[in-house]
């Protein structure tokens, strides 16, 4: 059992002099047995401190954490039944990898030698690292180093495993790569695991769920698609995908949002979603979304080319719209120059509207449904 219950944890620093620095407020989270939960968001969101926090780092200023009903709030690291897996692995460098992953164990446990170094040994097998037991950290790449710590930590047979940034000091190649592996151990060894990072592709593609913060508050907390397509509030819209969601500030009046150079009528359908008082919105349109079309077209929207990225599979548009920047992802089979002129519409199925005082989403895309056919999306074969 690994079930972790976080209730109204705040943190707060005494910077030394009469300042103090909120990294986390009255935060609330369940972490299911067996989950994948990404905490992410930008530098200084308290994602960090939270996790400090979970392993007993950190003592909360106030709030409880508890483990399988039982509180931990107070109880020293050793205690919790937790591993961490630091940012920049933590190895001691005088010792070799058999010695790294059995130093925890012979600090914290009573088990025998014999004990540890089967331990080891089956981790290492795990890992793919056995070859690598005599070598020390110096000797290794990036990449094998990330294995060890891994190792390191697996031995312990924790309830919970705490993952601090630990794919930031690899390639871009070996990032993606190590994602998935850790997905796939994760899901083999079936322990509850809390996974920090910034990157948000590294939380859409990895996290069961994903708790996003900013500026030390829980934003929101649901699957990567439902964050995605879903956003509570305009934060989390342009903070999860890539590229960032496209925001307009528009005025709702009559069923009709008047935005800085141009008119876009909503459906009937959407306007009994808006309450007569969101007068001040901000229109939210994901560049994938946004779609090419003739002039006669209704809402279509005259814009300006000015630059064209070709990124492969698909082209990435700069547009301006008044002295708006847009930016749009098209096919990259279209070639489109600089400087041309060309007609865009914002479909009503995929905008968003966000209340432009409080940034909470007041209308999002219409959700998809998770019960989707597959085969309605297969070829078949012709007659």
């Amino acid at each position: 059992m690994g079930q972790v219950d976080v209730s109204g944890l705040t943190k707060v620093y005494d910077d030394g002099s009469s300042n103090t620095i909120v990294a986390v407020t009255d935060l609330d989270i369940t972490i299911q047995d067996g989950e994948f939960l990404v905490l992410v968001g930008p530098s200084g969101c308290g994602k960090s401190t939270t996790l400090r926090c979970l392993a007993g780092l950190e003592m909360p200023t106030q709030g409880t954490i508890d483990l399988d009903g039982k509180e931990i709030t107070r109880k020293r690291p050793k205690e919790r039944g937790v591993a961490m897996v630091f940012q920049n692995y933590a190895l001691y460098p005088h010792m070799n990898v058999r010695k790294n992953m059995t130093f925890g164990l012979k600090m914290t446990t009573d088990l025998s030698k014999e004990e540890r170094i089967e331990k080891v040994e089956e981790a290492a097998d795990i890992l793919g690292i056995t070859d690598l037991l005599e070598k020390r950290p110096k000797e290794l790449s990036g990449g094998q180093q990330q294995r060890v710590a891994l190792g390191r930590a697996i031995v312990r047979d924790p309830e919970i495993f705490l993952m601090d940034e630990p794919l930031s000091n690899l390639d871009a190649k070996l990032r993606s790569q190590m994602r998935t592996e850790l997905q796939q151990l994760q899901q083999n060894l079936d322990v509850t695991t809390v996974y920090v990072t910034h990157d948000q592709t590294e939380a859409m593609t990895m996290g069961d769920r994903i708790a996003v913060l900013n500026q030390g508050r829980l934003q929101q907390i649901g699957t990567p698609l439902e964050c995605y397509h879903e956003p509570a509030n305009q934060f989390v819209a342009g903070f999860i995908g890539s590229p960032s969601m496209n925001f307009i500030e528009v005025t709702h009046k009559d069923g009709t949002l008047v935005g800085p150079s141009f008119e876009y009528d909503l459906p009937s359908e959407i306007q009994q979603e808006i309450a007569d008082e969101n007068t001040e919105l901000t229109l939210g349109i994901r560049p994938q979304d946004i779609e090419l079309a003739k002039p006669s077209v209704d809402n279509a929207i005259t814009a300006d080319v000015t630059v064209m990225e070709p990124m492969g599979e698909v082209s990435n548009l700069y547009l301006d719209i008044g002295e708006q920047t847009l930016t749009a992802s098209i096919s990259g089979e279209l070639v489109i120059d600089s400087s041309q002129d060309i007609n865009i519409i914002f479909p009503a199925d995929r905008i968003h509207l966000f209340d432009r005082a409080t940034g909470n989403a007041v209308k999002n895309r219409e959700s998809i449904d998770d019960g989707d056919d597959l085969e309605k999306h297969m070829i078949t074969p012709s007659s």
